[in-house]
């Protein structure tokens, strides 16, 4: 037979009420250094053997419910221990309303035991009578609850025979129970939205590759997937593309899935923003130049079509080209061939064209500003792209979609509360996607709180159009300096030749009449026809 276990057993003369506040010190010292419950547990356990004689103590926690089990059929393990062998803590299994361990579990109330001997309800099943001291040993069970539930039980061996009043020991170990209810339940606070975030970060993996994220175009509109049909159908052809509709809808993503749909999509993708280029600048940067072309021409340069040879090239607002330009680019798409800037022969290009803007082309036909021969060259396969207005259903995933990006470029664990992708989607979005795009960002730059809900995001949010503004008092004295943005096309060439003829053709004067700069007023001028 192995011999009886001598417990510790702190002398007569301790001082018990130091010995209290040193273990309640060290305890809140091991929970600042970690929230992981499994080591301050333990060592809470440690030291109330060490400290207070409370020996061999268990925690027993809850297990998972069997499959279509009963709730008599609950079972509990010891999962933290100070004190036991391996064997013992194997050993400490118990279900519902079994012994001492499972009355409390079920019960919810602290039991005591002040003879392990001359309980019969005492089970001896962790640690065997023959492993324990001789003396009378006593046993101290306590429920840990959750939420009003009882998950668990610390339990301790006590010799009975102790300069140290019991009472002393249970408001100890009550608080002790207490502090491992709140720890247990942080962890199953943190497990659950880890599970959350896992479960969110899938649910963007699978948008991400699912057939309403092709080409990176997000959404299942019935308006987009409209366009995409039409896209896919046309992307084998040879045919121009003409993509139509607002300024943010995403014409460049469309000018790509054409490419990428297409035969060309391992050749290069070349994309020009018109509206980029100076004016003087547009035949050399599209179609190249040969060295002594101008002043500065070292040396020959291949133009965006020479680069774009056997792909595609994107021309975004193509309304923005000038007239003298036009025809050279009509022949270019009709020969298939151009003669650099400066040059003499002519290069065979293979390019396929895919051209985009949110002006009424067939308008600016009728007004003389662009090429009518080259409008239909163009107008091949018009696609109109849907606004944002028009793809309500698709601002959810948009904006969960940009969150995910922002959050990831930037470091940040931003996250849209329900009501806050609710007021979102009651936006009409006159920037479109563009707009909810920048607005994410902003928002996940300076969000105070990893998660945004309705009441924060509307700090955030633009002014609805058409709704009445008031200039904030800081500002109300500088509304003479600070100007809003204005179109090229603010007003109309009558009212800039009444301005004129009002001021007697001062520009100056006539400008700052109509709230403008004199670079913005003579720039209308010119887009007018009228210098």
């Amino acid at each position: 037979m192995p011999p009886h276990r001598t417990d510790p057993d702190p002398s007569p003369g301790t001082d018990w009420h130091a010995q209290e506040l040193l273990l309640m010190r060290e305890v809140m010292k091991l929970v600042g250094r970690s929230l992981a419950p499994a080591f301050v547990l333990r060592e809470m356990l440690h030291l109330m053997s060490e400290l207070l004689g409370l020996n061999r103590g268990r925690m027993v926690l809850a297990n998972e419910a069997p499959l279509g089990g009963k709730v008599g059929e609950r079972t509990a393990s010891i999962r933290h221990t100070y004190g036991l062998t391996a064997e013992e803590v194997q050993r400490g299994t118990f279900r519902w309303g079994e012994g001492i361990t499972g009355r409390v579990l079920a019960s919810g109330l602290p039991a005591i035991v002040q003879d392990v001997d001359a309980e019969p309800l005492f089970l001896f099943r962790t640690v065997p009578r023959d492993r324990l001291p001789p003396q009378t040993v006593a046993f101290i069970a306590l429920p840990i609850d959750v939420n009003g539930a009882t998950i668990g039980v610390l339990a301790c061996h006590r010799i009975r025979s102790r300069q140290r009043h019991l009472n002393d020991d249970l408001a100890v170990l009550r608080i002790l129970a207490t502090l491992a209810g709140q720890l247990l339940q942080l962890e199953q606070l943190v497990a659950e939205q880890t599970r959350q975030l896992m479960a969110r970060n899938a649910a963007l993996a699978r948008a991400l590759d699912s057939a309403s994220a092709r080409y990176g175009l997000i959404g299942q509109s019935p308006a987009l997937l409209q366009a995409l049909s039409e896209l896919e159908r046309v992307s084998q052809s040879q045919a121009t593309v003409l993509l139509l509709g607002e300024s943010g809808t995403g014409k460049e993503l469309f000018a790509r899935a054409v490419h990428l749909a297409s035969g060309r999509h391992d050749q290069p993708f070349i994309k020009v923003n018109c509206s980029a280029i100076p004016e003087t600048l547009f035949e050399s940067e599209l179609f190249g130049y040969e060295k002594g072309a101008f002043t500065g021409a070292n040396a020959a340069r291949a133009g965006w079509f020479e680069q774009a040879n056997g792909g595609t090239i994107f021309l975004d607002e193509i309304g923005e080209l000038p007239l003298a330009l036009q025809s050279k680019l009509l022949r270019t798409l009709q020969e298939g061939t151009l003669v650099r800037l400066g040059g003499t022969r002519e290069l065979k290009v293979n390019v396929r064209l895919v051209a985009a803007t949110n002006r009424e082309l067939a308008a600016e036909v009728q007004a003389g500003r662009f090429r009518q021969d080259l409008y239909y060259r163009l107008n091949v396969i018009p696609i109109r792209l849907p606004s944002l207005r028009e793809r309500g259903e698709d601002i959810r995933a948009l904006a969960l979609h940009f969150v995910n990006r922002a959050n990831q470029t930037h470091q940040r664990n931003v996250n849209l509360a329900p009501d806050a992708l609710a007021l979102l989607q009651a936006h009409p979005w006159p920037g479109n996607i563009r707009e909810l795009g920048n607005l994410i960002e902003r928002l996940v730059l300076l969000a105070d709180h990893t998660l945004v809900t309705a009441e924060t995001l509307e700090r955030f949010m633009p002014a609805t159009p058409g709704a009445p503004t008031v200039p904030p008092p800081a500002l109300a004295g500088e509304m003479g300096q600070v100007r809003d943005y204005q179109s090229a096309r603010s007003h109309s060439p009558q009212t800039l030749q009444d301005a004129l003829a009002q001021h007697q053709g001062n520009q100056s004067r006539a400008a700052q009449s109509l709230g403008l700069t004199l670079r913005q007023f003579s720039y209308r001028l010119r887009k007018a026809g009228l210098r």
